[in-house]
């Protein structure tokens, strides 16, 4: 009889349950594991690490309003918070987690400090311009595969909404609360807080519907079932040369050259990769540079000659020039995953 009455197990959020977990901070984190960097240039935290945010409610990023940028991300060596601010020519880190000295060894390159701004020599007034305007634009290698490959599926064919609610769904969802002291872990902020993507096996026990609940057809859902199978292997090209991470990347099916590009150029900070094969960019680069909003893969990449080696970054300045073609018609509307 004891045992008919003795205390279930809690369910696990990867059979669709939901396990019931201390709110963030409650346990009193205490201080993180801290270092402090001087960057040899401008920087602009926010700037170099805006591309790694999925949208505005990213459950895994978060600005403050002191200008701090907080990163949940998850290491080789685990999950891990990171709290990044710039003050008085210096960038402090503090880092909580199992992974917060991973976290804190890379901090330097993830904030650029292996790119050179330098090299690139602007071709166009434009681009001089947007420069001038902002010195702090640096390249970061954030030094993870996954967490970039895995949103970047998801953002395969439909619109930044869909993917954007996609991604939060599902790592808030599947994912861990991020460890430490994160802004929206206090008394009753709901769903709010941050957390930590799912691990690569726990991708792949997310059951059918919950992908179709988030929105994701079943293309997108096999291509990051492939991906995280074989998430070591992936996460290996992280120490490879761009071209070669992404030869690598595209051995999975399913990912193609244009996601390839979005990863590396956050994986990797690589300047030369631009991304071929999305619906905008030609025509905002073609617009920027040559006042030719219809332009296709072929002429961005001709305009783009005279930055090889650097033509990421020039893509870069020209989204933040604010220089883009007029809207000719409303927005794409969500299709939702029958029309895919």
């Amino acid at each position: 009889m004891a045992g008919r009455f003795a205390p279930r197990p809690a369910r696990t959020p990867i059979r669709g349950g939901r396990s019931a977990v201390p709110a963030q901070g409650a346990a009193g984190p205490g201080p993180g594991k801290v270092r402090v960097w001087v960057p040899d240039g401008p920087l602009d935290v926010g700037l170099v690490l805006g591309p790694l945010r999925r949208g505005p409610g990213d459950p895994t990023f978060r600005t403050t309003p002191d200008g701090a940028v907080w990163r949940a991300s998850r290491t080789p060596a685990g999950p891990g918070t990171l709290r990044v601010a710039a003050r008085g020519g210096e960038v402090r880190g503090e880092a909580w987690g199992p992974g917060a000295e991973w976290l804190l060894d890379r901090l330097p390159g993830m904030l650029g400090a292996d790119d050179d701004p330098s090299a690139f020599v602007p071709r166009h007034r434009l681009l001089a311009v947007t420069r001038h305007r902002r010195p702090g634009l640096r390249l970061g290698r954030s030094g993870l595969v996954l967490e970039s490959l895995i949103p970047s599926v998801l953002e395969q064919k439909v619109t930044a909404l869909e993917a954007y609610q996609a991604w939060r769904l599902l790592v808030r969802g599947f994912g861990e609360p991020a460890p430490g002291p994160v802004p929206g872990s206090g008394p009753g902020s709901g769903s709010g807080g941050m957390w930590v993507m799912p691990a690569a096996r726990t991708w792949a026990l997310v059951p059918s519907w919950e992908w179709h609940r988030a929105g994701v057809d079943d293309k997108r859902a096999a291509t990051i079932l492939r991906a995280v199978r074989v998430a070591a292997r992936l996460e290996e090209a992280a120490g490879m040369e761009p071209t070669a991470a992404r030869a690598r990347l595209e051995v999975v099916p399913g990912v193609g050259p244009w996601t390839s590009a979005e990863v590396v150029q956050r994986s990797h900070g690589a300047p030369d990769e631009v991304t071929v094969g999305d619906l905008h960019l030609p025509g905002i680069v073609g617009f920027a540079l040559g006042g030719d909003r219809s332009a296709d893969d072929a002429e961005m990449l001709r305009l783009l000659e005279p930055y090889a080696g650097q033509r990421h970054r020039a893509a870069r300045l020209i989204l933040l020039s604010g220089r883009v073609p007029g809207r000719r018609g409303p927005r794409m509307a969500p299709r939702g995953i029958a029309g895919l």
